[in-house]
């Protein structure tokens, strides 16, 4: 209790030392103001604070020509969705599974399993089809690419940016079914910086998560310095007050309600920025993100867990895995410039060094204090990758923009791992898995009329693993097979803006993705053989969409969209009780995503969001296979009142249909319910410099499930604090 008091008076209390002096620059309220009518520039939408300074050289943009963001009314040109620093905030959103849930075309679910980790679907592509970046450099892991999306923290960043389905193939490779971009800030005054901070309190008013983030910068005529960060730390969450302890065998409930056992987490992030602008289009900026993290694993309410669920086990039951993460860790250094050449051309680069430290313990069982029977270990990860990117335009003629692009990254993992290292000194050699990628690509817009361009691209991309070690007692340091894989990619699209309040767009790409390490050679602990040969996976995405403002306080939006996926990569049995990632599998994904939003009175906005999404895959092998992890329908509605100057109530619904899970050998599937959350968030300014945010996220304190035998959050309270100077 002692703890929670002092956290509490920390986050109401944060903006004492400056606030006589916040409180001489307060202002009124400002009202809200009709979109201004440009092509060229969007209207941001209104921030808390005087704006959310985005770092531009770190964004991704879908079409290169006037117009290559969005329309003022918002277009979603070529499919794009960006989430503001202000959506982040008024929802209290701090992970990047839970900032981009309410965003229409994409899902946040749960693998489930020993690894337990956060989950994005974009249209039904997941994290290995859809590429993630920091600052447009792309954070991959190259043993498996096993992101964990909730170890990426959203509080300092200025926005992120979620492609689906048409990815420029300026990005490089790997954008098969879509991309997600985090966006860092930079600063746009001589001084400015933020701090918030903030608590979530569980439904049993106990302390479930502190968290604070803040940046500060510098703008002066030809630079600017910026460094922001975010920390979260939590002992757990806490379950739904009406969670019914479920139990296993004879030894009662592996989890008996209140703090979710084993949730507990640790993460933050610090970016670094300094930029050189010579002139008014030429910018050159060393960047640094240092990220760590770690985190244990809840277990299945379902299944047995050693030193929980006492022997004998019922039948067909196996105890789960006792798995945590003392750290996983990534860094990245990067360069990125623009230099203006002339009046119609550009020259952009990326030039980067990334890492990424991970361990992965396994113990004797559920009390992590020993690590001595032979299924116990801990794995080591020592990665780093490097590269660049390229990217020069011209306008040829005043009707005719030219992109070309060249990627370059390679992959370096490292990896050892001790078994039962509490009895055993002996770890094995460090085994090294080298990888090249390269990209070449072009894009061409042409603006055939004032309202209408015409946008084709394509490109090359080429993988080359020059090395790869394996390591057993029996034969020692030993090297797999090498070789490598290329593919050609293509995409066109039309964009056609009516009018000002009017646009269409049209679009098909046809991408691929090239296959992990894990997929090509992990065994599985014995179970699998490797397939050094498997092919990429490839989707040819197909989309129509419009978006505009049939009056001037109601924007209006959708799309519908059909995916083609060939090539997947799937688990086969050879016999021997051996199976084998082979490419296989095929799929169809459709749909359809509508938006809208109404501005009733000048002080109530009500909004709402639309996905319907069938995945269909076909395995030869496995007829009963079911899409997992993300529903059909999924809805979001919300709305934000103004009652009185300076107060803001923002309710929201959340509404999802029934899912699709499956067990951690991937052999049996359930099917999850479909559930409703309501979530209030209450907004006090109590001037331009300082406010608070407080709320409940699911409000009836609903029982609900993203993946079978993992059990979510129940209600939970939060309360933050924001200063700006």
């Amino acid at each position: 209790m002692q703890r929670l008091l002092s956290t509490l008076s920390l986050v109401l209390l944060s903006g004492t030392a400056i606030q006589s002096g916040a409180y001489a620059q307060e202002t009124e309220n400002p009202q809200k103001k009709k979109p201004q009518t440009t092509q060229e520039q969007p209207a941001p939408k209104p921030e808390r604070f005087s704006g959310s300074p985005v770092f531009e050289l770190g964004e991704i943009v879908v079409y290169g020509g006037s117009g290559s963001k969005s329309s003022d009314i918002g277009g979603q040109s070529v499919s794009q969705s960006v989430v503001s620093a202000a959506d982040i905030h008024k929802t209290n959103r701090n992970t990047l599974d839970d900032a981009l849930a309410t965003t229409p075309g994409v899902e946040a679910s749960n693998t489930g399993g020993s690894r337990n980790e956060r989950m994005i679907y974009v249209r039904g592509f997941d994290r290995f089809q859809v590429p993630l970046y920091i600052d447009g450099v792309r954070v991959y892991l190259p043993a498996d690419n096993r992101l964990d999306y909730g170890r990426f923290l959203t509080p300092d960043l200025s926005e992120i940016q979620v492609q689906k389905g048409y990815v420029s193939v300026l990005s490089g490779p790997g954008g098969m079914g879509g991309a997600i971009n985090l966006v860092t800030r930079k600063p746009t005054k001589e001084f400015e910086g933020e701090l918030r901070t903030g608590v979530d309190l569980g439904n049993t008013g106990e302390l479930a998560a502190f968290t604070t983030s803040g940046w500060v910068g510098t703008r002066q005529e030809n630079f600017y310095l910026q460094a922001s960060g975010s920390y979260r730390n939590s002992d757990g969450w806490f379950l739904p007050r009406n969670y019914d302890p479920v139990s296993v065998g004879a030894g009662g409930p592996v989890e008996d309600g209140g703090r979710r056992d084993f949730s507990n987490v640790r993460d933050w992030r610090a970016n670094f920025k300094l930029g050189y602008t010579p002139n008014a289009t030429d910018e050159y900026v060393i960047s640094y993100t240092k990220q760590k993290g770690e985190k244990a694993a809840p277990y299945s309410i379902y299944e047995p867990v050693r030193g929980i669920t006492p022997t004998p086990l019922p039948s067909g039951m196996a105890y789960q895995r006792d798995w945590n993460w003392p750290y996983w860790d990534i860094g990245s250094l990067a360069f990125n410039s623009n230099t203006a050449i002339g009046e119609e051309s550009y020259f952009k680069s990326k030039v980067y060094y990334n890492t990424f430290d991970n361990l992965l313990s396994a113990f004797d069982d559920s009390t992590f204090s020993s690590q001595t029977q032979s299924r116990s270990f801990n794995s080591y990860y020592k990665d780093h990758a490097f590269g660049f990117s390229l990217e020069g335009g011209t306008e040829l003629i005043p009707m005719n923009t030219l992109k070309t692009a060249l990627h370059f990254r390679r992959d370096v993992h490292n990896e050892r791992q001790q078994a039962k290292p509490d009895v055993s000194s002996f770890i094995e050699p460090w085994q090294g898995t080298t990888e090249d990628t390269w990209s070449v690509a072009a894009e061409d817009t042409f603006h055939a009329t004032d309202k209408l361009d015409l946008v084709a691209g394509v490109s090359h991309d080429n993988n080359n693993l020059r090395q790869a070690q394996e390591y057993n007692t029996s034969a020692g340091l030993y090297e797999y097979p090498t070789g490598g894989s290329s593919a050609f990619n293509w995409q066109a699209a039309a964009i056609y803006r009516q009018s000002d309040a009017s646009e269409f767009h049209a679009s098909v790409s046809s991408r691929t993705r090239f296959p992990t390490l894990f997929e090509r050679f992990s065994t599985r602990f014995g179970d699998a053989l490797p397939n050094p040969d498997l092919n990429p996976e490839r989707a040819i995405n197909y989309e129509l969409g419009w978006v505009g403002r049939p009056a001037e306080t109601f924007k209006l939006g959708g799309s519908v969209f059909y995916s083609d996926v060939s090539s997947v990569i799937q688990s086969v049995s050879i016999g021997g009780g051996k199976v084998q990632n082979q490419n296989v599998g095929d799929g169809r994904y459709y749909g359809a995503e509508i938006y809208g939003e109404w501005e009733a009175t000048s002080d109530l906005t009500l909004g709402a969001s639309y996905t319907f999404l069938k995945r269909n895959l076909v395995d030869p092998v496995r007829p009963g296979l079911q899409p997992i992890g993300t529903p059909e329908h999924s809805a979001y509605i919300y709305a934000e009142w103004v009652p009185f100057e300076r107060f803001t109530v923002s309710p929201n619904i959340a509404l999802y249909s029934s899912r699709w899970s499956t067990d951690r050998l991937e052999t049996t599937f359930y099917q999850t319910k479909g559930f409703a959350l309501v979530n209030l968030n209450m907004n006090y300014r109590l001037n331009e410099n300082f406010e608070f945010d407080f709320g409940m996220r699911n409000m009836f304190d609903t029982n609900y499930q993203l993946a079978y035998g993992y059990p979510e959050a129940g209600r939970t309270f939060y309360l933050n604090s924001a200063i700006r100077f």
